[in-house]
């Protein structure tokens, strides 16, 4: 999750060969958002239930072979752009965009490291 300046809020990193949407549900299940942005990676009937069971408007784009239809807010979801931009802010850090550690708890450090010092440039 990001901040409206595209820093890291909340963070949760998954092993190389889990799908990221297994761990999604813990990731929002501590917010009391509005809305929930999120790519067509994420498009499923659990994600979208449990985010309108949390009160959240899920703006996630169809997936090519969801067989319902239903409809989102197509400029809001424009927004998500935040999302990718603190993925290329991380990644400006040689630790996280080589990945030179092999374990994930070490690559975990690296990445709150970094966002840590993205956090400082805002404040300082």
């Amino acid at each position: 999750m990001v901040d409206a300046n595209s820093n890291p809020v909340h963070i949760i990193i998954t092993e190389g060969a889990r799908a990221d949407c297994q761990k999604y549900i813990n990731l929002i299940s501590n917010f009391r958002d509005e809305y929930l942005l999120a790519d067509k990676g994420y498009d499923s009937a659990e994600i979208i239930n449990f985010a309108k069971n949390l009160g959240m408007i899920p703006v996630i784009p169809l997936n090519k072979n969801r067989v319902s239809k239903r409809l989102y807010d197509e400029y809001l979801y424009k927004l998500r752009h935040l999302v990718e931009n603190a993925f290329l802010k991380l990644k400006g850090f040689r630790e996280v965009a080589t990945r030179y550690v092999k374990t994930t708890s070490y690559f975990r450090g690296a990445v709150v490291m970094s966002a840590i010092r993205l956090w400082l440039k805002v404040v300082a």
